[in-house]
């Protein structure tokens, strides 16, 4: 009794000692923070497996001087309605319209701003009071030239995109065993295994609309599977006065919201295709699918300089590149070597 008794107290000594070694500490660092947060992943592109299609679009509409038209993204709402169960908000992301920019992008199609106007609007308002300029003098006390407002200084769009996330469905269907073996006595070896799969889907519907008509030209619905599992095993047992249960699984769930990406790439291939006219996925065999410097699969840029060569599309999918810890040219400049 005295020796479990001794060994009580020395496992809650240990306990204590554990839990004041990972507390949370309350003086700052030299460097000004309380603690350094783990991980050190770069950021890395967010294709999905439509992403070179878009970007072959582009190069075939370039490559044949195609005439693509301006779009502007609406709405593409979260109509599904679900929520997380503990009111931490939306299971499907609101972000969608943000999605189709990023795609559209990729396929190198014009685009004009629709979706937040905000800034844009704010700014004519002082504008149109004469209260900005381009040219601002550098001296406060000196008027300076106010900006101009231009008839038609505004393009406008040709087509418009709006829709909306309309189905997701859980547990479409499910299988999974269940297993428990162990000895008859109540002390002997006992063991569980437990497998789990799932799948559910998310639907997109989406349509374009001729900005002057009104009319729709275009209408896409897509869905996409999602698929979940879990495997889980377990180890009971009494080994003299010392009981041992061990425990181990893994789960995986693809993405739901990168499922949603793929929804909206996949309507954004569809569309482009038919405005460039392009005859289908054959002709991408013809061109290099990162041929153009300035589009890739993270999107598409003008660029301001002639510096292409070494500041392009292709530079911009490298998750080292400009990352303090892996890319060489930032560690010698943090150590005063240009």
């Amino acid at each position: 009794m005295i020796i479990q008794r001794t060994g009580l107290a020395l496992a809650l000594l240990a306990a204590t000692a554990l839990s004041g070694c990972g507390g949370v500490p309350t003086t700052a660092s030299t460097a000004g923070n309380y603690a350094t947060p783990i991980g050190n992943a770069p950021v890395t592109a967010n294709p999905t497996d439509y992403s070179p299609a878009l970007v072959c679009l582009n190069q075939y509409a370039r490559a044949n001087h195609v005439a693509a038209p301006r779009i502007a993204i609406g709405r593409i709402a979260d109509y599904t309605g679900k929520e997380e169960s503990d009111g931490s908000g939306r299971k499907i992301t609101q972000g969608a319209s943000l999605m189709a920019f990023s795609a559209f992008a990729k396929a190198g199609m014009p685009m004009v701003e629709r979706f937040d106007t905000s800034v844009s609007e704010f700014e004519l308002k002082y504008a149109n009071n004469k209260l900005i300029s381009d040219n601002p003098n550098p001296r406060a006390d000196m008027p300076a030239d106010y900006r101009k407002i231009l008839a038609g200084q505004v393009p406008g769009s040709d087509f418009y995109v709006v829709g909306g996330i309309t189905e997701l469905n859980f547990n479409i269907r499910s299988a999974g065993a269940d297993a428990y073996a162990g000895d008859k006595d109540p002390e002997g070896v006992k063991g569980n295994f437990r497998r789990r799969s799932y799948i559910m889907n998310v639907a997109l519907d989406l349509r374009m609309v001729n900005t002057r008509t009104l009319e729709v030209v275009d209408v896409i619905s897509y869905q996409k599977q999602v698929v979940g599992r879990e495997v889980s095993a377990g180890v009971f047992d009494f080994l003299g006065t010392t009981l041992v249960d061990l425990s181990a699984g893994r789960g995986a769930l693809e993405p739901m919201q990168l499922a949603v990406r793929a929804l909206i790439e996949r309507a954004v291939v569809e569309m482009a295709a038919n405005l460039y006219g392009m005859p289908g996925p054959q002709s991408c065999l013809r061109y290099d699918p990162l041929g153009d410097g300035t589009v890739g699969q993270t999107g598409a840029f003008t660029p301001a300089y002639n510096n292409t060569g070494t500041n392009n599309a292709q530079t911009r999918e490298d998750p080292s590149r400009w990352n303090a810890s892996r890319d060489p040219d930032i560690r010698d400049a943090k150590r005063g070597r240009y």
